[in-house]
């Protein structure tokens, strides 16, 4: 539905022509829970003429029936479309909504104001180009108005009105009005947000939300709909930056075609322009502007294209061409500030996919540098992240990607990571810069490599790796396969887990971020040691499927065996040759696995060994045999 205009009546197409051209800005609702953040937009919507009047009938029987504001429309009840949003009278999820006056469209995103739902509010606030931070008159500032600020300049939202909300319940005081802003300017010079505009309003009554309020004729400056109607959008600031195209799709409807599609995402691209793609580095001119509607002379950023060049160079969906010379960068290690968005903590060293524009890849929080408590802006050592902290991490990745610092380009410089077992997504981040050691340090060529090395030893290299829950026999089978292997001549090594703790992983405790941490290095030891050409064992309880997806990830296809050693907790337990149930039972040794820590049992492993009915001589030899029968014991 569109706004409405005596052009409807008089002029439909010279209405929609006009209306086509009109520019749309997004922006985002945020503050503190109950400070009116729904009610605003249900005004917006209503002062704009964007509901029907089956609409409006509709609130007001729901404004009967849930409505918080008496015998009077709850506009809130507009947005709050959750029947547990309606009954608590709170926000929880992100709600979109579209509408439109004479000189713009909006699309706003109404956040949640609740700290649990910080995630939500991220995400709403990830493509806004404006922001309206509501404060409440009677509360003033709060710990959440602080918090959603910080966010807010985090994710680069430039321009920002605090709507000072509800000043029908403070008899519209001038005074408590500047008490606010005080306040609120003395934080938003600490976190450095610029260019924020102040507004004493109701969103309940209408006062300075379209028209100048008469009862607070002590304010001089815009309306919040003034502010909305005029404000840059950050289209127009993009086309000034270097030109980005992230490639979404190659397109090759025939023979004669192949072109580059995808939307701008910074500066002017023309026909002639020398162009650079990466992370390729290689280079080319561009020879034509497609689109739907014909050949462009011109192509801006917001625009969607498909590029064709006059070089047949290999470009790949997830690749960034841009300006030739001023490319974008590429490396495979970053420093980024990350919003962790799961119930599980972030676990260092654990991969995850990464998405960067249209590009998926491997990623590893290899460090996290500090956690920031967004209240007091102090940063914090941290091990982990949990659900809704915000941390700046080093970050690992499994190839190299094009990118630009997020404060230069949100959509170059912006990533989520996306779990790689439920495909959830887990966090969202913001690109700094390159890491240093990234650009220095580069993959050596040897002359003698794995197929040399096994091709000496008569065998095909590797893992055995075995899993399964403490006394479940992995060490005692794992050291008969290995005697086994060694009369037969091959060249074999051995990783238990309890020995590599003694030296490589000394320093590493039981906790989940320590066990995920020794696994990854157990796995790029294994790496190393099948490069070299031997038949590696390990023996490690590793718990979590992540983990062993992760060491499995670092090998070729078919060199990577895992072996569910598969042992019920309670004849494992009955076992206990060291000892450890009883002690984790007593309450003496934390974080063990089966009791207070979680077995994650494989869901497709290579080979099961069930110990319940094969003992552990007859189940070495089944293995070896598992491995003749799979070519890994002749060159």
């Amino acid at each position: 539905m569109s706004h409405s205009s005596d052009l409807i009546a008089t002029d439909i197409e010279q209405y929609l022509r006009a209306h086509e051209k009109k520019s749309l800005l997004r922006f985002i609702t945020c503050g503190s829970v109950d400070d009116g953040k729904s009610t605003l937009i249900g005004r917006l919507l209503f002062e704009s003429k964007m509901l029907f009047e089956d609409q409006l009938a509709a609130i007001e029987a729901d404004s009967k029936k849930y409505g918080t504001q008496g015998e009077a429309l709850d506009f809130a009840l507009l947005v709050d479309g959750l029947a547990a949003e309606r009954e608590q009278g709170i926000t929880i999820d992100v709600a979109y909504r579209f509408f439109s006056t004479d000189k713009r469209k909006f699309i706003v995103a109404d956040t949640p104001g609740h700290e649990q739902y910080t995630r939500n509010m991220v995400t709403g606030a990830s493509t806004a180009d404006a922001a309206v931070l509501m404060v409440d008159a009677r509360r003033g500032v709060l710990t959440q108005t602080r918090r959603h600020s910080y966010l807010v300049s985090l994710l680069g939202i430039r321009h920002i009105i605090v709507a000072i909300n509800k000043m029908d319940l403070v008899d519209y005081s001038e005074a408590v009005f500047h008490r606010i802003v005080e306040n609120y300017r003395a934080f938003a010079e600490q976190i450095g947000l610029k260019n924020v505009t102040f507004v004493p309003m109701s969103a309940f009554r209408g006062d300075n939300i379209t028209a100048p309020s008469e009862h607070m004729p002590w304010h001089h400056g815009t309306t919040l709909m003034g502010y909305l109607e005029t404000v840059e959008i950050d289209e127009n600031r993009l086309q000034k930056q270097p030109f980005r195209l992230p490639v979404q799709w190659v397109s090759r409807p025939s023979l004669d075609f192949r072109g580059f599609a995808g939307t701008i995402a910074g500066g002017i691209v023309k026909p002639g322009d020398r162009i650079r793609v990466q992370p390729s580095g290689k280079e080319s001119t561009v020879a034509r502007i497609v689109t739907r509607d014909g050949d462009l002379d011109c192509a801006v950023a917001g625009q969607s294209i498909t590029l064709t060049l006059a070089d047949e160079i290999d470009i790949s969906r997830g690749d960034v061409i841009s300006a030739a010379a001023a490319p974008a960068g590429s490396a495979d290690q970053f420093e980024a500030t990350l919003v962790w968005m799961r119930d599980e903590p972030l676990l260092p060293g654990r991969p995850y996919l990464m998405k960067i524009g249209a590009k998926t890849v491997t990623a590893a929080v290899t460090h996290i540098k500090y956690q920031v408590n967004v209240n007091t802006l102090e940063h914090i050592a941290a091990r982990t992240l949990e659900l809704n902290a915000i941390g700046v991490c080093n970050l690992s990745l499994d190839r190299l990607v094009a990118f630009d610092p997020y404060a230069e380009n949100r959509d170059t410089g912006g990533f989520i990571l996306i779990d790689r077992l439920s495909n959830d997504t887990v966090g969202a981040g913001l690109l700094h810069f390159a890491l240093r050691r990234s650009q220095n340090i580069h993959m050596q060529h040897v002359d003698v490599n794995r197929a040399a090395r096994a091709r000496l030893k008569h065998q095909r290299p590797c893992v055995l790796w075995f899993t399964g829950l403490s006394g479940a026999g992995k060490s005692t089978i794992a050291n008969l396969v290995e005697k086994k292997l060694h009369a037969l001549g091959r060249h074999t090594y051995l990783l238990d887990g309890d020995n590599v703790r003694h030296g490589l992983n000394k320093d590493l405790g039981f906790t989940d971020a320590d066990r995920v941490e020794n696994i990854r290095r157990v796995g790029e030891v294994a790496r190393l040691m099948v490069d070299a050409g031997l038949i590696v064992i390990t023996a490690f309880i590793s718990p979590f499927r992540a983990e062993r997806q992760m060491a499995r990830a670092l090998l070729k296809e078919g060199e990577f065996l895992e072996v569910f050693i598969d042992t019920p907790l309670d004849v494992a337990e009955q076992r206990d040759v060291k000892g450890l149930y009883k002690k984790a039972r007593r309450g003496e040794l934390k974080n063990f696995t089966g009791i207070d820590s979680p077995y994650e049992a494989p869901e497709n492993p290579e080979i099961r060994i069930d110990t319940t009915r094969l003992g552990p001589d007859d189940a070495a030899e089944y293995l070896v045999l598992e491995l003749q029968r799979r070519g890994a014991l002749s060159a």
